[in-house]
This record gives structure tokens, C-alpha cells and sequence, in this order.
């Protein structure tokens, strides 16, 4: 049974306030204690929780991720923000989602990050890691880099650009998708490589395997020195002659989800996509929706069987 939930919320926001306090209240009724997240809040500080729930948009998600990745606690994400891809609920919601987490009636989702680590021609080394992208790019506006990609140990092409971006699929709606990448589904295990403004003939948006250990070099005569940034959260500096290697994170970042729905409806619905006119199956034949099994708790959530 759950115990202790983790909050965190952009308290900036009335919006956030507002939900913050539902929470708190809904969180009192189940008999379960809260444990409100600060701006200095760090991983260490939350090893004891047992679920964390998320009030804010998809970067307030990425600030909880932060703080729980590695701990093995689930995160709820209650969308407070325009699109909220990594949301689960909306505010009207709160009570009966924290009804349920309480319960155990959700199921546990595992979303794979990336890691990356930049070996400067000084012979320092830098560690991060991503849940969403990993983007190598540049720091002057006027000037491009000058980069070399690399996939698998072996040279692809090079080229300048603003930028390369490597994304989980978790990412592919995020930053990779508002520069040309595709839509990948959460459950297909993968890499995506998306260049930015790439002067070359060849500088498609590729999707590698989850094993494949992607490598960008910024090389000497790159007119910019350029930055790692990871999830748009966390910067370090690439100077000129840098090797940047990017690979499957070693550690998952964990969702609980409280509809096993098809990604494809998440899809239609974040994007308001058209789809007037459907007809779906043959008469008589069940439906996508009508095919999702319901979730039934077990005190402890469950791993899901589909994700998105």
C-alpha cells in the first residue's frame, strides 16, 4: 500500500497552486502522507517515497523525473500545461487518480533515457543522462558547427548544422518532432539521430537500435564551440574537438498509468488530430477502446502489458 507520495508541482502558476492544494487534500482522505518537492530537493532527499505525482507540463515531469529516476517509484503526471504528451490525468481528475494510486489500481509503465558522456580534448570527461533528447548544438547563432557523426564505431557523414539531436521514442514527441522526426510509438525500442538545419544532401532523420551506440565529434574547424544539453534541462559545454557518445540510458524512468489506452488515442487526442469519418471495424466486431482490459489493483500497481 502506498505510504508516502511525493508532489511536485511549478508553484509559480495559480493553476499549479490550485491543483496542489486538491492534492494535498485528496492525498489526507486516502490516509496517506505528503511530501511536497522544493527548488533544492534533490534524489537523495526523496528515497523513501513509494509514488511521486506531478502537477505542471511535460518540463515540470522532466524536473520529477530528475528526483526519481534509479529510486523505482512510479510518477502520475497531471497535465497543468498546453500539450502534456508525458501527462496521464487532467486536474478535474485528481481525486479519483489519487484514489486510485492509493489502491494500487494503475499499472507501471518503464520509458527507456539516454546516456551521454562528452570526452573534451583536455582529457575531461562529462556524464549526463535524458529522458526525452540528448541534443549536441551549437552556441553561436551566426555560425554553424562542423560535425562528424558516427554510429556503431563507424563514420555515417559530416556536415554543418545547428545541431544533432539523439531522442528516446518517449522523445520523438518532443523536441525531435518540432525539427522533422518522426512519431515513434513508446513501445518500439529505439534511438532516433535527427540532424538540425544540416547543410548536406544527406541529413535525413534516422531511427537506430537500442543497442546502437551513436557518436557525434565536434571537430576542430567548427566556426562555434557547442553545448550538451539534455532534456533542455541541464547544459554542458562541448569545446571544439569534443567527442560527444550517446547510448541507451542504464537506467528507466517509471510511469504509472491508469488507462492502458492505445498510444494512437493519446496521439489524436494531445494533437486534436481529425478523425471524423472512421467507421472502425465490422458490425459486431469490438473496437480498439472496447478491447482495453480494465485495470485491477493490487496494492502495488502493475507492469503494463502496452504502452503509451
Amino acid at each position: 500500500m502506498t505510504q508516502r507520495v511525493l508532489v511536485v508541482s511549478h508553484l509559480v502558476r495559480a493553476a499549479a497552486r490550485a491543483a496542489t492544494r486538491a492534492t494535498l487534500e485528496a492525498i489526507e482522505r486516502e490516509g496517506l502522507s505528503a511530501v511536497v518537492a522544493t527548488e533544492t530537493t534533490r534524489a537523495e532527499d526523496v528515497r523513501d517515497v513509494d509514488l511521486a505525482v506531478v502537477l505542471g507540463g511535460d518540463g515540470t515531469i522532466l524536473r520529477a523525473a530528475e528526483l526519481t529516476r534509479g529510486t523505482g517509484v512510479p510518477m502520475l503526471g497531471v497535465n497543468l500545461g498546453h500539450v502534456g504528451f508525458l501527462a496521464e490525468s487532467e486536474p478535474e481528475d485528481i481525486g479519483e487518480a489519487v484514489h486510485r494510486l492509493a489502491t494500487g489500481d494503475f499499472a507501471v509503465e518503464e520509458r527507456a533515457t539516454l546516456d551521454a558522456v562528452v570526452h573534451r580534448p583536455d582529457g575531461t570527461d562529462a556524464i549526463d543522462w535524458a529522458l526525452n533528447e540528448v541534443g549536441v548544438e551549437r552556441t553561436d547563432p551566426l555560425k554553424m558547427i562542423e560535425v562528424v557523426v558516427e554510429v556503431d564505431g563507424r563514420p555515417l557523414s559530416s556536415f554543418g548544422c545547428d545541431g544533432i539531436l539523439a531522442a528516446t521514442s518517449t522523445g520523438s514527441t518532443a523536441h525531435a518532432f518540432s525539427a522533422g522526426g518522426p512519431v515513434v510509438w513508446p513501445d518500439v525500442e529505439a534511438m532516433l539521430l535527427v540532424p538540425l538545419l544540416a547543410h548536406a544532401l544527406f541529413a535525413r532523420p534516422l531511427v537506430l537500435g537500442p543497442a546502437s551506440r551513436l557518436a557525434v565529434e565536434l571537430l576542430e574547424r567548427s566556426a562555434s564551440p557547442a553545448v550538451l544539453s539534455c532534456d533542455g534541462r541541464r547544459s554542458t559545454p562541448v569545446p571544439s574537438g569534443s567527442r560527444v557518445e550517446i547510448t541507451r540510458g542504464a537506467l528507466p524512468v517509471r510511469f504509472a498509468r491508469l488507462s492502458l489506452a492505445p498510444f494512437t488515442d493519446r496521439l489524436v487526442h494531445k494533437f486534436d488530430l481529425p478523425v471524423a469519418g472512421w467507421r472502425g471495424r465490422t458490425t459486431g466486431q469490438p473496437g480498439p477502446a472496447a478491447m482495453v482490459p480494465p485495470l485491477t489493483g493490487d496494492g502495488r500497481g502493475r507492469q503494463a502489458d502496452e504502452r503509451g
